[in-house]
Formats: structure tokens, sequence, C-alpha cells
């Protein structure tokens, strides 16, 4: 492995705060105090203002290739000691949920009840890490998650994963200017590269070779931005001792490379979900290295050198065409060493990826697996010898798409991370956080953050019993009842039915009486009981008043109700077909407008937060523009996404459509709502005329909606208390 050149980086990634020569600590360790200016300090000062100045924060090594922390002292004078700045705030973060009852996220925070002098910590609080790779962010993300995001968000998204303890950081950001100057070196035009490349919102699957152009063309300045965007992600990723994951290049080019490089030879590589895929570049040939070399050569001078880099080489159905697949895989490997040696390659498990054939080929012990798929599948037993011994990480992906359903398949976790990753010959190495959006989902992210610093398996009672108190700031039984139902509940499902999100709601579906999932690949039944995680929703209304203040409080209760809503979905369609087939117009009318009266208190309910709002979305993306023509392009970029998808081609055949449906504001009252509206006038026309429905083309009124989209709210509004009682008291 890497080990020694990453433990270089995350050395002169914490020289910030190696301002003061070694001193002796209480302890007899080895110990040097950061300065107020290190970048742990400075973190805390971004995220707690009030109280940075009573932490003082020390570099220790590793111990044994591993990170740790510890964290001493009395009351407003708190000493953290750690191996890298990340490391540092994970240790306070720990300190926070454990001592103070105080806890930060990337879904609301608790932090205001902390009282103005930091508690003591009654007895040394020390954790180990048992991962050597914290691997945070699926591929996805920049997509799902916001394309149009700027360093605001950024800046508080990379504190956020250094509180939880990551340490490899995706950067997919910037990505775009890299391929713009390196094929200008190998015989392409600018303005045919801009056409090229695709919105950001579809970027991350053009760098997984799935689709080219769409949502484009990106203009000079677009370029620019993004690039100085991801110049800042990397400095702060390596300030705090954090690795950023780059993409690697393994061979994917533009149309009509091999014209333009006589002698080049490239494979075509078909069609994925409706869209045409790249070329693939035969890396036998003396035109990949030179690409390959100026590839990273472009990358390192923009953002400098990392230790790893993602490539996914032949993705969801690419083909090596004549290409022996292992011969492949090792140029790949050979041309990132030859710029980064010592560098890994990180690579998805997921489906048929890795193919053997790559593992097979390569120096195994030079790559990482990242597995996306051991709490999705019951089959998966044994990875040493699926993947041959390749080092990898026992990961998650519970959402596709960014799906608003709350949960997560916590008993997996819990019991086969430790019993993998300690079982004789084990190659497990690490963990990766994973789902294709972020921002959601605050309780697992949680816990799955902490696998990675528990001793022995996790205790799911004892953490769900500990998390309301971090979470909102005090013992409260109501708040311990209420995350009883939710850890019985919607993270209580396990793989043993194949899957690992839960089902989205049908308010997002295409409009059908026998739909039963909004996006193509999306569970077909709730995984638990419905009724039963309702009663969540009456014990988190009835938390102590004292409680219910911060945001992490009303993200919650924001989430539980907007769940319930969801989950009566699945509650009406069946009544409202029974209807139907019954002829039955009056109940059949009763029952669409109590449908659409769901929808409607399910858009008040999510206007009460800004991250659920459509239009923060739309807003962010038309901001990154220059141009009023820019701005609306980059804005139907951005809602395409999470809509068609694509061209009707993609979002029909290729059923991509709502694969990214959301319960959002703007969303859920005005397409959705649309979509069934019009459904339900055209069914009761045909009950009044005798007659079979119409079709309708959900395409176009879909497309239509999309490019015209009409106003929307972008800033919050409403009280999201009152309208969770509203729902409670209808259920």
């Amino acid at each position: 492995m890497h080990i020694a050149r990453r433990s270089l980086l995350g050395a002169l990634g914490a020289l910030g705060s190696l301002g003061a020569p070694a001193v002796l600590g209480a302890a007899g360790r080895a110990s040097a105090a950061a300065p107020a200016g290190g970048p742990a300090a400075a973190a805390l000062a971004r995220r707690f203002p009030r109280h940075h100045d009573q932490v003082v924060f020390r570099t220790v090594p590793r111990r044994g290739g591993h990170d740790h922390f510890r964290v001493t002292g009395g009351t407003g004078r708190i000493t953290v000691e750690g191996t890298t700045p990340a490391v540092q705030l994970t240790g306070f973060h720990h300190y926070l949920r454990q001592v103070a009852h105080a806890h930060l996220s990337w879904s609301g925070e608790q932090t205001g009840s902390l009282p103005a002098r930091l508690p003591a910590v009654p007895a040394p609080l020390a954790r180990t890490a048992n991962a050597v790779h914290r691997f945070a962010l699926n591929d996805t993300n920049d997509g799902y998650t916001g394309p149009y995001r700027g360093w605001d968000y950024w800046e508080r998204e990379i504190d956020v994963l250094a509180l939880h303890g990551f340490n490899e950081v995706l950067v997919y950001a910037g990505a775009d200017a890299v391929y713009h100057r390196t094929f200008l070196r190998h015989g392409h035009h600018d303005a045919e590269l801009r056409a090229w490349l695709p919105g950001p919102a579809h970027q991350p699957w053009w760098l997984m070779q799935n689709m080219a152009s769409y949502g484009g063309p990106l203009s000079t300045a677009l370029l620019d931005r993004r690039a100085a965007l991801a110049r800042k992600i990397v400095r702060r990723l390596r300030e705090l001792g954090m690795v950023p994951v780059l993409p690697g290049w393994f061979g994917t080019v533009p149309p009509g490379f091999a014209a333009r490089n006589p002698g080049a030879r490239t494979v075509p590589q078909g069609d994925w979900g409706g869209f045409p895929r790249p070329d693939w570049l035969d890396p036998r040939t003396p035109h990949f290295a030179a690409v390959a070399r100026t590839y990273y050569a472009v990358q390192q001078e923009l953002y400098g050198a990392t230790s790893m880099y993602k490539m996914d080489l032949l993705h969801e159905g690419g083909t090596p065409g004549d290409v022996p697949v292992g011969t492949a895989a090792r140029a790949v490997q050979q041309a990132l060493r030859t710029a980064h040696p010592g560098a890994t390659w990180a690579i998805l498990g997921w489906q048929k990826n890795p193919r053997r054939e790559i593992l097979d080929a390569v120096d195994r012990s030079g790559m990482l697996v990242l597995d996306g798929v051991p709490d999705h599948y019951p089959a998966v037993t044994d990875r040493e010898t699926d993947w041959g011994g390749t080092p990898y990480a026992f990961g998650t992906i519970w959402n596709f798409g960014g799906h608003t359903a709350l949960g997560a398949n916590a008993p997996d976790w819990a019991a086969l991370y430790h019993r993998w990753r300690t079982k004789p010959g084990s190659a497990l190495r690490g963990i990766a956080l994973m789902p294709e959006a972020a921002d959601n989902n605050p309780a697992a992210f949680a816990l799955f953050s902490d696998l990675a610093w528990t001793d022995g398996p996790v205790d799911l009672a004892a953490w769900f019993a500990a998390w309301p108190v971090q979470r909102y700031g005090g013992a409260d039984a109501q708040a311990a009842r209420a995350w009883d139902v939710l850890r019985r509940t919607a993270y209580g499902t396990t793989r043993a039915d194949g899957w690992s999100e839960q089902a989205d709601g049908l308010f997002g579906a295409r409009p059908d009486l026998a739909v039963d999932r909004a996006a193509s690949w999306s569970p077909r039944a709730l995984r638990y009981d419905a009724a039963e995680f309702e009663r969540a929703l009456p014990a988190l209304l009835a938390v102590a008043p004292a409680l219910r203040t911060s945001t992490a409080y009303r993200y919650d209760l924001l989430d539980v109700a907007r769940q319930c809503v969801s989950n009566r979905s699945r509650l009406l369609l069946p009544r409202l077909r029974a209807a139907y087939e019954d002829g039955d117009e009056e109940r059949f009318g009763a029952l669409a407008q109590q449908w659409l009266d769901w929808m409607d208190l399910l858009e008040r309910l999510v206007a009460t937060d800004e991250r659920h709002l459509l239009g923060r979305w739309v807003a962010d993306a038309r901001a990154w523009g220059a141009t009023a023509e820019e701005r609306e392009r980059l804005a139907a970029d951005a809602l395409s996404l999470l809509t068609v998808w694509g061209p009707r081609a993609s979002a029909d055949a290729g059923k991509l459509h709502d694969y990214a449906n959301r319960e959002w504001s703007g969303l859920v009252g005005g397409l959705y709502r649309l979509r069934w509206s019009t459904y339900f006038t055209e069914l009761a026309a045909a009950l009044a005329e005798n007659r079979e429905p119409r079709p309708v083309d959900w395409y176009a009124l879909e497309d239509g909606w999309t490019r015209k989209p009409p106003a929307l709210r972008t800033q919050p509004a409403g009280d999201v208390v009152r309208l969770a009682r509203t729902v409670a008291s209808r259920l």
C-alpha cells in the first residue's frame, strides 16, 4: 500500500498545527501545542465561535500506522491530542457528543445549549481508528447532492466530515478543466471540448464514462470558476491532513480522437441508459500513455498531487472489445504509477465492478475496492475470495439518487463490519460512506462513521439510546422512545430482502394505479411496519420544550413527519385502485382529493426547511451563470437531473425518469401534484364517460415543466412543529 506516502501527506497537512517545539505532555508523551491559527483551531473557530479559545490542540505521532486521539481537561480548559488536525477535530466531536451532549452534522446541529465554559472531561476520552481508510462521498455526490454549491457549503462539509472521523474525500469538482486542458494538447479545439463536457449536474456520469455533452456547453468562465472551487477544496483537505481523492484517467476520449491522432485506436462503448457512451482509448497504444502523462501533469498543475485516484474501468456495461482486460488494467495502473509513484487506485465495488480480470492483472496492494453493496446483497459473504485479497473498504449506499426516505440497514453494519474486519486473513482496511447524495439521514451518518472508531461491535440499542441525548442536548424519555421506534423500524431493516435503501414515496412517481415505486430500481414496498413507525412522531412532538430549539431537533421532526406522510401514499393507492376498478365515481373522487390533500400538506411541511427547497437548488445553479442564457442552461441542467434526468430516450427507455425523486417543496407541490391531478382528472372523466382512460405523454409534461418551471420558493416558510402536529392528528 501507500501508507508511507499517505503518512507524509498527513504530516504535511498537519504542519499548520506544529508552530511550537515538541514539549512533554502531562502523561509523558511528546506533543506539540497548536498555535491559534492552526487548522483544527481555525475549524473550531468557524463552527464553535463561543468556545474555540477553550480548546488546545496537540499533534502526536501515529501508533502502528493508525490515527488516534485523546481528550482531557478541566472546565473551560480542554486539550485534544490527535495525529492530524482532522483527527483532532474528530476527538473534539466525540467529546462534544459524549460529555457535553452537543452535536454537529450535515443535517442540523445542537450547540446552542453548551454552557459558557465547556464541561470538564471526567476521564480521558481516547480512541484509535480501526481503519486506515475512512473514505467519504459517492461518485454521484456532485450531481445528486448539489452540483452548484459554492465554497461556503464545501467549507462546512469538509469540517463536518473531519468532525466525524473521515480522512479521504472524493473531489470531482474541477475535473472538467483537467479534461479540457488535456485534450487541447491532443488535437481538439476549445469549442468542441466545451460542447463535449456535460453540465456540472451530469458530470459524475461522464467521469464514469457513461455519457457526455448533456447540459452543456460549458463556458470558459464556468470552467475557471469550478477549477477555483476545486483548488479551495483540495487545499483545505490537505491543511486538515485529509487526502483529496481525485479522478484518475483510464481512457475516456472525446469524439474523433483517433482521426486527430494518427495511429490511435479507440473502442466504441455503446449505450448507457439511453446515452451514447464516450469512446475508450486502447490502453495498449503509445497514445494512451501520452494522454495519461498530459492528464496527470495538467491535474497536478491545477490541484497538486495526491495519494489516491478514483477510476472505474469498464463500469456498468463498458466493453473492452478485443482488448484484453488484464492488459488494459496493467496499463491504467502503470500510467498512474508513472505519474504518481506509490499512489493507490480506488475502484468501486458495485454490480460486476471490479472485474476479476482487473484484479488478477494488477498489483493488488496498490488498489482499494470501495465496496458499495455489503449491506445490500445477502450473498456477499467473502470479499477476500471475491477480490483475491485486494484491500477493500466496507461501504454503504443508503440512498440512490438522493431519495429522502429515512433509514438504513444499521443491523448489517453492526453485525458485519467487526466480524469481517477481525476474521483471519481479512483484507478489510477501511470504511466507505457512499450514499448517492449526502446531507441526509444524520443518524446513519453518525453511526456509520463510528464504526471506524469503535472497539468491538457496535451495540445498536445502546447507540440509539445515547443518540437523542447527543442530538438534542439532554436526556428525555419521549426522545428515547421516538428513537427506539426508529431503531426498530426505519433503521432496523437488513439486507435479507436484497435492499440497502428504504422505499421511496409514491407521490413522486409517474401516476399509475398499480405503481409501486417512483424510481425504477427502488424497493417495491415498505421494508418496515408503517403503523409502528408512526409512533415516533407523537413521541418527538412530546419532547421537552428546552430540547426542541435546535436545528437538529427541527430537522428530525420534519424528517419523521415527512416520512409518515410519504408512507400514506402506499396506504391510499390500493384504495384508489379499488374504487376505480369498482366504477365508484364518488368514492374515487373523494380518495383522489384525499391524495391531493396529503400532497398539499407535504408541500407545506417540507417548505419549512431550506434544504428541502427546489427553488434553492435552481437558484444555486443560476448563480453560476455569467449571462442570462447560461443561467437558464445551468438551471435546466440542475432541474432535469431531479426530474426527467435526460432526453426522452434516457427518461423512458433508459428508465431514468424520477431516479432522483425527492420530497422537496416545489417538486411535491409543483411537478408531482401536476402529474397526479392530471391523471385523476383523466380517470374521473373515463369513469364518467364509461371509456378507457387516454394515455398521457408524461415525458412531454415533465420536460415542459422542467424547461419552464413556475416561480419556486427560495426561502423557507411555516412552522414545522405546527405542521408536524397537523400530520400527527391526521394519521
